[in-house]
Protein backbone atom coordinates (compact mmCIF):
# COMPACT_ATOMS: atom_id res chain seq x y z
CA UNK A 1 0.00 0.00 0.00
CA UNK A 2 2.82 2.06 0.90
CA UNK A 3 3.73 2.44 -3.44
CA UNK A 4 0.84 4.50 -3.40
CA UNK A 5 1.91 7.01 -1.69
CA UNK A 6 5.56 6.68 -2.73
CA UNK A 7 4.07 7.25 -6.47
CA UNK A 8 1.93 10.33 -5.63
CA UNK A 9 4.63 11.95 -4.12
CA UNK A 10 7.27 11.29 -6.99
CA UNK A 11 4.08 12.45 -9.62
CA UNK A 12 1.18 14.40 -8.20
CA UNK A 13 -2.07 13.61 -9.57
CA UNK A 14 -3.79 16.66 -11.17
CA UNK A 15 -7.73 17.26 -10.46
CA UNK A 16 -10.12 18.63 -12.32
CA UNK A 17 -13.97 18.49 -12.85
CA UNK A 18 -16.02 16.38 -13.85
CA UNK A 19 -18.96 17.65 -16.43
CA UNK A 20 -21.06 15.87 -18.51
CA UNK A 21 -19.79 12.52 -18.46
CA UNK A 22 -16.03 13.72 -19.10
CA UNK A 23 -13.30 15.22 -16.72
CA UNK A 24 -12.43 18.92 -17.50
CA UNK A 25 -9.37 20.83 -18.45
CA UNK A 26 -9.64 24.27 -17.56
CA UNK A 27 -6.99 26.52 -19.43
CA UNK A 28 -5.43 29.14 -16.39
CA UNK A 29 -7.52 27.10 -13.58
CA UNK A 30 -5.89 28.30 -10.44
CA UNK A 31 -3.54 25.63 -9.00
CA UNK A 32 -3.89 24.39 -5.06
CA UNK A 33 -1.57 22.11 -3.84
CA UNK A 34 -3.07 19.28 -2.16
CA UNK A 35 -1.28 18.03 0.74
CA UNK A 36 -0.22 14.59 2.56
CA UNK A 37 -0.34 15.63 6.23
CA UNK A 38 1.91 13.07 7.36
CA UNK A 39 4.99 13.80 5.17
CA UNK A 40 3.96 17.47 4.09
CA UNK A 41 4.30 16.69 0.45
CA UNK A 42 1.96 17.64 -2.63
CA UNK A 43 0.58 14.42 -3.61
CA UNK A 44 -2.09 16.15 -5.60
CA UNK A 45 -2.24 19.59 -7.33
CA UNK A 46 -6.26 20.65 -8.02
CA UNK A 47 -7.34 22.44 -10.32
CA UNK A 48 -10.06 25.21 -9.66
CA UNK A 49 -13.23 25.03 -11.26
CA UNK A 50 -14.40 28.75 -11.83
CA UNK A 51 -17.75 30.24 -12.19
CA UNK A 52 -18.06 29.53 -16.12
CA UNK A 53 -17.37 25.67 -14.63
CA UNK A 54 -19.71 25.69 -12.23
CA UNK A 55 -21.94 26.82 -14.74
CA UNK A 56 -21.17 24.12 -17.29
CA UNK A 57 -21.65 22.08 -14.38
CA UNK A 58 -25.25 22.67 -13.33
CA UNK A 59 -26.15 23.37 -16.97
CA UNK A 60 -25.26 19.42 -17.39
CA UNK A 61 -27.38 18.54 -14.35
CA UNK A 62 -30.28 20.58 -15.19
CA UNK A 63 -30.33 19.21 -18.89
CA UNK A 64 -30.02 15.87 -17.05
CA UNK A 65 -32.54 16.07 -15.01
CA UNK A 66 -35.05 18.36 -16.95
CA UNK A 67 -34.75 16.28 -20.69
CA UNK A 68 -32.27 13.27 -19.88
CA UNK A 69 -33.37 10.05 -19.20
CA UNK A 70 -32.68 10.16 -15.42
CA UNK A 71 -35.68 12.55 -14.06
CA UNK A 72 -38.00 9.13 -16.01
CA UNK A 73 -35.38 5.98 -14.77
CA UNK A 74 -37.74 3.71 -12.89
CA UNK A 75 -36.87 2.43 -9.45
CA UNK A 76 -35.63 -0.66 -10.33
CA UNK A 77 -32.97 1.55 -12.94
CA UNK A 78 -31.99 3.50 -10.15
CA UNK A 79 -31.58 0.58 -7.62
CA UNK A 80 -29.24 -0.96 -10.46
CA UNK A 81 -26.70 2.01 -10.64
CA UNK A 82 -26.46 2.49 -6.94
CA UNK A 83 -25.89 -1.09 -6.58
CA UNK A 84 -23.12 -0.75 -9.24
CA UNK A 85 -21.72 2.13 -7.09
CA UNK A 86 -21.96 0.38 -4.32
CA UNK A 87 -20.30 -2.63 -5.86
CA UNK A 88 -17.21 -0.48 -7.59
CA UNK A 89 -16.98 1.09 -3.77
CA UNK A 90 -16.02 -2.34 -2.75
CA UNK A 91 -14.12 -3.47 -5.26
CA UNK A 92 -11.34 -0.75 -4.97
CA UNK A 93 -11.84 -0.12 -1.76
CA UNK A 94 -8.23 -0.82 -0.50
CA UNK A 95 -6.87 1.93 -2.91
CA UNK A 96 -9.87 4.48 -1.80
CA UNK A 97 -9.06 3.55 2.07
CA UNK A 98 -5.35 4.69 1.10
CA UNK A 99 -6.06 7.58 -0.53
CA UNK A 100 -7.81 8.28 1.96
CA UNK A 101 -5.99 8.11 5.01
CA UNK A 102 -2.66 10.03 2.48
CA UNK A 103 -5.13 12.65 1.95
CA UNK A 104 -6.65 13.16 5.96
CA UNK A 105 -4.22 11.43 7.85
CA UNK A 106 -6.89 9.30 9.54
CA UNK A 107 -5.51 6.05 10.14
CA UNK A 108 -5.22 3.82 7.83
CA UNK A 109 -7.66 0.83 10.06
CA UNK A 110 -10.26 3.11 10.49
CA UNK A 111 -10.63 4.32 6.78
CA UNK A 112 -10.24 0.88 5.64
CA UNK A 113 -12.79 -0.58 8.13
CA UNK A 114 -15.25 2.08 8.50
CA UNK A 115 -14.80 5.20 6.23
CA UNK A 116 -14.85 2.73 2.79
CA UNK A 117 -17.34 0.30 3.73
CA UNK A 118 -19.58 2.83 4.96
CA UNK A 119 -19.66 4.69 1.65
CA UNK A 120 -20.36 1.86 -0.35
CA UNK A 121 -23.15 0.89 1.94
CA UNK A 122 -24.94 4.53 1.75
CA UNK A 123 -25.77 3.33 -1.70
CA UNK A 124 -26.61 0.08 -0.57
CA UNK A 125 -28.93 1.23 1.81
CA UNK A 126 -30.87 3.96 -0.36
CA UNK A 127 -31.44 1.52 -2.88
CA UNK A 128 -33.15 -0.73 -0.80
CA UNK A 129 -34.92 2.24 0.63
CA UNK A 130 -36.68 2.97 -2.33
CA UNK A 131 -37.90 -0.29 -2.89
CA UNK A 132 -39.77 -0.23 -0.10
CA UNK A 133 -40.77 3.29 0.60
CA UNK A 134 -44.03 4.92 -0.86
CA UNK A 135 -46.11 7.79 -0.14
CA UNK A 136 -49.58 8.20 1.22
CA UNK A 137 -53.59 7.75 0.67
CA UNK A 138 -55.79 9.91 2.89
CA UNK A 139 -59.42 9.15 2.17
CA UNK A 140 -60.92 10.47 5.48
CA UNK A 141 -62.74 13.32 3.66
CA UNK A 142 -66.10 11.69 2.11
CA UNK A 143 -66.31 11.48 -1.76
CA UNK A 144 -62.61 12.40 -1.82
CA UNK A 145 -58.81 10.63 -2.16
CA UNK A 146 -56.22 12.25 -0.72
CA UNK A 147 -52.67 10.95 -2.70
CA UNK A 148 -49.40 12.17 -1.58
CA UNK A 149 -46.38 11.27 -3.80
CA UNK A 150 -42.42 12.28 -3.21
CA UNK A 151 -40.90 13.50 -6.33
CA UNK A 152 -37.44 14.22 -7.35
CA UNK A 153 -36.44 18.36 -6.23
CA UNK A 154 -34.06 18.43 -9.30
CA UNK A 155 -30.50 20.04 -9.07
CA UNK A 156 -28.59 18.95 -5.95
CA UNK A 157 -25.45 21.18 -4.76
CA UNK A 158 -23.74 18.58 -2.25
CA UNK A 159 -20.53 20.05 -0.69
CA UNK A 160 -18.63 17.45 1.40
CA UNK A 161 -16.37 18.09 4.01
CA UNK A 162 -13.01 17.16 5.06
CA UNK A 163 -12.41 15.08 7.78
CA UNK A 164 -14.58 12.14 6.55
CA UNK A 165 -14.50 13.08 2.63
CA UNK A 166 -16.02 10.31 0.77
CA UNK A 167 -18.09 8.84 3.58
CA UNK A 168 -20.05 11.97 4.29
CA UNK A 169 -20.08 12.73 0.51
CA UNK A 170 -21.50 9.35 -0.73
CA UNK A 171 -24.25 9.83 1.78
CA UNK A 172 -25.60 12.83 0.09
CA UNK A 173 -24.78 11.65 -3.41
CA UNK A 174 -26.63 8.12 -2.82
CA UNK A 175 -29.90 10.24 -1.39
CA UNK A 176 -30.34 12.39 -4.14
CA UNK A 177 -29.43 9.77 -6.66
CA UNK A 178 -32.08 7.31 -5.37
CA UNK A 179 -34.70 9.91 -5.53
CA UNK A 180 -34.25 10.81 -8.82
CA UNK A 181 -32.18 14.33 -8.85
CA UNK A 182 -28.97 15.01 -10.53
CA UNK A 183 -25.87 17.01 -8.63
CA UNK A 184 -22.95 18.94 -8.84
CA UNK A 185 -20.68 17.46 -6.05
CA UNK A 186 -18.06 19.70 -4.33
CA UNK A 187 -15.61 17.92 -2.16
CA UNK A 188 -13.43 20.13 0.09
CA UNK A 189 -10.19 21.69 -1.92
CA UNK A 190 -8.05 20.07 1.31
CA UNK A 191 -9.45 16.34 0.51
CA UNK A 192 -10.36 16.00 -3.02
CA UNK A 193 -8.54 12.51 -3.57
CA UNK A 194 -11.08 9.89 -3.24
CA UNK A 195 -14.18 11.85 -4.56
CA UNK A 196 -12.30 12.26 -7.28
CA UNK A 197 -11.35 8.47 -7.96
CA UNK A 198 -15.16 7.57 -7.25
CA UNK A 199 -15.81 9.75 -10.39
CA UNK A 200 -13.29 7.91 -12.06
CA UNK A 201 -14.47 3.98 -10.62
CA UNK A 202 -17.80 4.81 -11.65
CA UNK A 203 -17.58 6.10 -15.20
CA UNK A 204 -20.33 4.98 -17.46
CA UNK A 205 -22.48 3.69 -14.35
CA UNK A 206 -25.04 7.22 -14.84
CA UNK A 207 -26.36 9.12 -18.08
CA UNK A 208 -24.71 11.93 -19.26
CA UNK A 209 -24.62 15.10 -16.68
CA UNK A 210 -26.62 12.69 -14.01
CA UNK A 211 -23.91 13.59 -11.48
CA UNK A 212 -20.56 16.32 -12.00
CA UNK A 213 -17.84 17.11 -9.91
CA UNK A 214 -16.50 20.75 -9.21
CA UNK A 215 -13.54 21.51 -7.38
CA UNK A 216 -11.90 24.64 -5.00
CA UNK A 217 -12.13 26.97 -2.10
CA UNK A 218 -15.55 27.90 -0.84
CA UNK A 219 -15.16 31.43 -1.41
CA UNK A 220 -14.67 30.85 -5.67
CA UNK A 221 -15.95 27.67 -6.41
CA UNK A 222 -18.55 26.89 -3.32
CA UNK A 223 -19.91 31.12 -3.41
CA UNK A 224 -20.35 30.22 -7.22
CA UNK A 225 -22.46 26.90 -6.45
CA UNK A 226 -24.56 27.93 -4.03
CA UNK A 227 -25.66 31.30 -5.18
CA UNK A 228 -26.55 29.64 -8.92
CA UNK A 229 -30.08 30.37 -9.85
CA UNK A 230 -29.76 27.05 -11.73
CA UNK A 231 -29.65 24.97 -8.18
CA UNK A 232 -32.72 23.86 -6.28
CA UNK A 233 -30.91 23.10 -3.34
CA UNK A 234 -28.13 22.53 -1.33
CA UNK A 235 -26.99 19.60 1.00
CA UNK A 236 -23.42 20.92 3.38
CA UNK A 237 -21.68 19.51 5.77
CA UNK A 238 -19.13 21.78 7.87
CA UNK A 239 -18.77 25.12 9.93
CA UNK A 240 -21.76 26.66 11.18
CA UNK A 241 -20.03 30.11 10.09
CA UNK A 242 -20.00 28.87 6.41
CA UNK A 243 -23.47 27.20 6.64
CA UNK A 244 -25.10 30.34 7.92
CA UNK A 245 -23.47 32.44 4.89
CA UNK A 246 -24.97 29.57 2.31
CA UNK A 247 -28.20 30.09 4.01
CA UNK A 248 -27.85 33.84 3.58
CA UNK A 249 -27.18 33.29 -0.34
CA UNK A 250 -30.27 30.53 -0.51
CA UNK A 251 -32.69 33.00 1.14
CA UNK A 252 -32.43 35.33 -1.92
CA UNK A 253 -33.48 32.58 -4.26
CA UNK A 254 -36.04 30.75 -1.68
CA UNK A 255 -33.95 27.72 -2.39
CA UNK A 256 -34.11 24.27 0.00
CA UNK A 257 -31.63 23.65 1.85
CA UNK A 258 -29.72 20.90 4.45
CA UNK A 259 -27.19 21.97 7.23
CA UNK A 260 -25.09 19.76 8.88
CA UNK A 261 -23.13 21.46 10.92
CA UNK A 262 -20.84 21.48 14.11
CA UNK A 263 -20.73 20.39 17.31
CA UNK A 264 -19.78 20.01 21.59
CA UNK A 265 -21.57 16.90 22.17
CA UNK A 266 -22.11 16.16 25.93
CA UNK A 267 -20.88 12.61 27.12
CA UNK A 268 -21.98 11.97 30.46
CA UNK A 269 -20.82 9.38 32.55
CA UNK A 270 -22.95 8.46 35.97
CA UNK A 271 -21.68 6.35 39.16
CA UNK A 272 -23.50 2.81 38.06
CA UNK A 273 -21.87 3.48 34.80
CA UNK A 274 -20.00 0.09 33.37
CA UNK A 275 -17.09 1.60 33.96
CA UNK A 276 -14.29 0.08 31.45
CA UNK A 277 -17.29 0.51 28.59
CA UNK A 278 -17.23 4.27 29.74
CA UNK A 279 -13.48 4.59 29.47
CA UNK A 280 -13.36 2.57 26.14
CA UNK A 281 -15.73 4.87 25.07
CA UNK A 282 -14.47 8.11 25.81
CA UNK A 283 -11.54 7.36 24.30
CA UNK A 284 -13.18 6.62 20.83
CA UNK A 285 -15.57 9.33 20.73
CA UNK A 286 -12.48 11.98 21.61
CA UNK A 287 -9.91 10.20 19.66
CA UNK A 288 -11.15 8.44 16.57
CA UNK A 289 -10.61 9.84 13.68
CA UNK A 290 -7.64 11.99 15.22
CA UNK A 291 -10.67 13.70 17.06
CA UNK A 292 -12.21 15.36 14.12
CA UNK A 293 -15.61 14.57 14.21
CA UNK A 294 -18.73 16.41 14.49
CA UNK A 295 -20.29 14.14 16.50
CA UNK A 296 -17.25 13.86 19.20
CA UNK A 297 -18.02 12.86 22.38
CA UNK A 298 -15.28 15.27 23.79
CA UNK A 299 -16.92 17.36 26.46
CA UNK A 300 -17.30 14.39 29.40
CA UNK A 301 -18.97 15.23 32.42
CA UNK A 302 -17.92 12.26 35.11
CA UNK A 303 -19.83 11.39 38.23
CA UNK A 304 -18.02 12.71 41.31
CA UNK A 305 -18.31 9.47 42.88
CA UNK A 306 -15.56 7.91 40.29
CA UNK A 307 -14.06 10.83 38.82
CA UNK A 308 -10.58 10.05 40.56
CA UNK A 309 -10.42 6.60 38.95
CA UNK A 310 -12.36 7.60 36.15
CA UNK A 311 -9.51 10.87 35.19
CA UNK A 312 -6.47 8.37 36.41
CA UNK A 313 -7.57 5.47 33.57
CA UNK A 314 -8.61 8.06 31.04
CA UNK A 315 -5.28 9.79 31.30
CA UNK A 316 -3.13 6.86 31.18
CA UNK A 317 -5.07 5.81 28.09
CA UNK A 318 -4.07 8.62 26.37
CA UNK A 319 -0.50 8.85 27.61
CA UNK A 320 -0.37 5.19 25.49
CA UNK A 321 -2.07 5.73 22.46
CA UNK A 322 0.36 5.24 19.26
CA UNK A 323 0.92 8.65 17.61
CA UNK A 324 2.58 7.59 14.21
CA UNK A 325 2.14 7.60 10.31
CA UNK A 326 -1.54 6.57 9.36
CA UNK A 327 -0.90 3.90 7.21
CA UNK A 328 1.40 2.11 9.59
CA UNK A 329 0.28 -1.11 11.68
CA UNK A 330 -1.03 0.06 15.12
CA UNK A 331 -1.33 3.82 14.55
CA UNK A 332 -4.12 5.24 17.01
CA UNK A 333 -3.36 8.57 15.87
CA UNK A 334 -2.21 10.73 12.89
CA UNK A 335 -1.32 14.09 12.01
CA UNK A 336 -3.76 17.35 12.08
CA UNK A 337 -5.40 17.63 8.63
CA UNK A 338 -3.15 21.53 8.07
CA UNK A 339 -0.85 23.63 10.02
CA UNK A 340 -4.18 25.31 10.58
CA UNK A 341 -5.43 22.53 12.74
CA UNK A 342 -2.62 21.97 14.45
CA UNK A 343 -2.18 25.59 15.63
CA UNK A 344 -5.93 25.57 16.45
CA UNK A 345 -4.86 22.70 18.59
CA UNK A 346 -2.17 25.09 20.31
CA UNK A 347 -4.26 27.81 20.47
CA UNK A 348 -7.03 26.05 22.81
CA UNK A 349 -4.14 24.72 25.09
CA UNK A 350 -2.86 27.95 25.93
CA UNK A 351 -6.69 29.20 26.54
CA UNK A 352 -7.64 26.42 28.60
CA UNK A 353 -4.36 26.94 31.17
CA UNK A 354 -5.17 30.86 30.66
CA UNK A 355 -9.04 30.11 32.08
CA UNK A 356 -7.88 27.82 35.11
CA UNK A 357 -7.91 24.10 33.40
CA UNK A 358 -5.99 21.79 34.70
CA UNK A 359 -3.73 19.77 31.66
CA UNK A 360 -4.17 16.08 32.33
CA UNK A 361 -2.38 14.81 29.32
CA UNK A 362 -0.89 16.20 26.01
CA UNK A 363 -0.73 19.89 25.26
CA UNK A 364 1.62 19.77 22.75
CA UNK A 365 3.07 19.29 19.44
CA UNK A 366 4.98 15.90 19.05
CA UNK A 367 8.29 15.97 19.86
CA UNK A 368 9.70 13.01 18.17
CA UNK A 369 7.48 13.52 15.03
CA UNK A 370 9.61 16.10 13.24
CA UNK A 371 7.38 16.04 9.91
CA UNK A 372 3.65 16.11 10.03
CA UNK A 373 0.82 17.97 11.61
CA UNK A 374 1.29 15.67 14.72
CA UNK A 375 -0.34 17.01 17.81
CA UNK A 376 -0.61 15.19 21.02
CA UNK A 377 -3.81 14.04 21.95
CA UNK A 378 -5.04 16.02 24.56
CA UNK A 379 -7.24 16.07 27.97
CA UNK A 380 -8.20 19.23 30.31
CA UNK A 381 -10.22 19.56 33.86
CA UNK A 382 -12.61 22.50 33.14
CA UNK A 383 -13.27 23.96 36.56
CA UNK A 384 -16.72 25.65 34.72
CA UNK A 385 -18.59 25.19 31.65
CA UNK A 386 -17.93 28.52 30.70
CA UNK A 387 -14.31 28.23 29.11
CA UNK A 388 -13.72 28.15 26.18
CA UNK A 389 -12.50 24.68 25.36
CA UNK A 390 -15.96 23.27 26.90
CA UNK A 391 -17.77 26.00 24.46
CA UNK A 392 -16.56 25.61 20.92
CA UNK A 393 -15.77 23.51 18.70
CA UNK A 394 -11.91 22.06 18.59
CA UNK A 395 -12.39 19.39 15.77
CA UNK A 396 -9.22 17.48 17.29
CA UNK A 397 -7.91 15.33 19.58
CA UNK A 398 -9.03 17.41 22.98
CA UNK A 399 -11.23 15.71 25.42
CA UNK A 400 -12.69 18.68 28.40
CA UNK A 401 -13.62 17.05 31.43
CA UNK A 402 -15.81 18.10 34.05
CA UNK A 403 -16.95 16.59 37.60
CA UNK A 404 -20.88 16.61 38.30
CA UNK A 405 -23.20 15.47 41.41
CA UNK A 406 -26.49 15.78 40.48
CA UNK A 407 -28.45 14.48 37.68
CA UNK A 408 -30.49 17.92 36.87
CA UNK A 409 -27.02 19.50 37.33
CA UNK A 410 -25.21 17.92 34.51
CA UNK A 411 -28.39 18.12 32.33
CA UNK A 412 -28.42 22.06 32.54
CA UNK A 413 -24.50 22.33 31.86
CA UNK A 414 -25.02 19.61 28.93
CA UNK A 415 -27.77 21.96 27.66
CA UNK A 416 -25.70 24.87 27.65
CA UNK A 417 -24.13 25.20 24.29
CA UNK A 418 -24.97 26.84 21.33
CA UNK A 419 -24.43 23.02 19.76
CA UNK A 420 -27.04 20.38 19.54
CA UNK A 421 -25.82 17.29 17.83
CA UNK A 422 -25.31 14.17 19.28
CA UNK A 423 -25.44 13.52 22.98
CA UNK A 424 -23.86 10.46 25.44
CA UNK A 425 -24.91 8.87 28.64
CA UNK A 426 -23.32 6.23 30.69
CA UNK A 427 -25.84 4.16 33.10
CA UNK A 428 -26.95 1.44 34.15
CA UNK A 429 -30.40 2.97 35.56
CA UNK A 430 -33.10 2.10 32.05
CA UNK A 431 -35.09 5.15 34.18
CA UNK A 432 -32.30 7.70 34.34
CA UNK A 433 -31.18 6.85 30.69
CA UNK A 434 -35.02 7.79 29.41
CA UNK A 435 -35.31 10.72 31.82
CA UNK A 436 -31.91 12.44 30.68
CA UNK A 437 -32.28 11.37 26.64
CA UNK A 438 -35.63 13.01 26.96
CA UNK A 439 -34.03 16.25 28.51
CA UNK A 440 -31.20 16.60 26.18
CA UNK A 441 -32.07 19.14 23.33
CA UNK A 442 -29.59 17.63 20.66
CA UNK A 443 -30.90 15.55 17.89
CA UNK A 444 -29.50 12.30 18.31
CA UNK A 445 -28.93 10.97 21.89
CA UNK A 446 -26.56 7.37 22.19
CA UNK A 447 -26.94 4.99 25.96
CA UNK A 448 -24.55 3.22 26.61
CA UNK A 449 -22.69 3.01 23.09
CA UNK A 450 -20.01 5.27 21.58
CA UNK A 451 -20.48 6.43 17.90
CA UNK A 452 -23.48 4.77 16.02
CA UNK A 453 -25.24 6.22 12.95
CA UNK A 454 -28.12 4.10 12.04
CA UNK A 455 -29.47 4.85 8.72
CA UNK A 456 -32.78 4.13 8.89
CA UNK A 457 -33.26 6.95 11.37
CA UNK A 458 -32.11 10.64 11.09
CA UNK A 459 -29.06 12.56 11.70
CA UNK A 460 -28.64 16.10 12.25
CA UNK A 461 -28.84 18.53 15.48
CA UNK A 462 -30.66 21.05 17.19
CA UNK A 463 -29.66 24.72 17.36
CA UNK A 464 -26.53 25.66 15.55
CA UNK A 465 -25.77 22.13 14.48
CA UNK A 466 -27.90 22.14 11.81
CA UNK A 467 -31.16 22.10 10.00
CA UNK A 468 -32.62 18.89 8.66
CA UNK A 469 -31.80 15.14 9.02
CA UNK A 470 -29.84 12.47 6.97
CA UNK A 471 -30.92 9.27 6.85
CA UNK A 472 -33.75 7.20 5.70
CA UNK A 473 -37.05 9.51 6.15
CA UNK A 474 -35.10 12.69 6.40
CA UNK A 475 -32.73 12.43 3.13
CA UNK A 476 -36.41 11.75 1.42
CA UNK A 477 -37.58 15.06 3.20
CA UNK A 478 -34.44 16.64 1.80
CA UNK A 479 -34.25 15.27 -1.99
CA UNK A 480 -37.95 15.48 -2.52
CA UNK A 481 -40.64 17.92 -2.94
CA UNK A 482 -44.17 16.86 -1.80
CA UNK A 483 -47.13 16.74 -3.48
CA UNK A 484 -51.10 16.27 -3.00
CA UNK A 485 -53.08 15.20 -5.85
CA UNK A 486 -56.80 15.43 -4.12
CA UNK A 487 -59.37 12.77 -6.73
CA UNK A 488 -63.33 13.31 -6.19
CA UNK A 489 -64.48 9.63 -5.83
CA UNK A 490 -67.80 10.59 -6.66
CA UNK A 491 -69.75 13.80 -8.85
CA UNK A 492 -69.25 16.40 -6.38
CA UNK A 493 -72.11 18.98 -4.87
CA UNK A 494 -70.78 22.74 -5.08
CA UNK A 495 -72.11 26.24 -4.97
CA UNK A 496 -72.93 27.59 -8.82
CA UNK A 497 -71.44 30.78 -9.22
CA UNK A 498 -73.22 33.44 -11.44
CA UNK A 499 -76.85 31.77 -12.05
CA UNK A 500 -78.70 34.97 -10.81
CA UNK A 501 -79.59 35.72 -15.10
CA UNK A 502 -80.41 32.35 -15.01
Amino acid sequence: MSSLREELNQQPKRLSGYVSGGFTSPAGAEEIAVIDPTTEIRVATLLESSADEVDAAVEAARHAFDKGPWGAATVAERQAALTRIHDAILANADELAMLETINTGIPLSQTRNMHIPRAAYNFRFFGEYINQSGGEVFTQEPGLMSLVTYEPIGVCALIGPWNMPLGLTAMKIAGALAFGNTCVVKPSELTPLTVTRLFEIIEGVLPEGVMNLVNGRGHVTGTSLVSHPGIDMVSFTGGTVTGAAILGSLAKGIKGSAMELGGKSANIVFADADFDKAVDAALLSSFMNNGQMCLAGSRIFIDRKISDRFIDSFTRRIKALKIDDPAADGTEIGPMINQAQRERMERYAGSGLGEGATLLAGGHRCASLNTGYFFEPTAMLAPTNELAICQEEIFGPFAALQIFDEEDEVVARANDSEFGLVGYVWTEDLNRSMRVASALRTGTVLVNTPIVRDLRTGFGGYKQSGLGREGAKGSQAMFTEMKTTIIAREPRKMPRMGMAGE
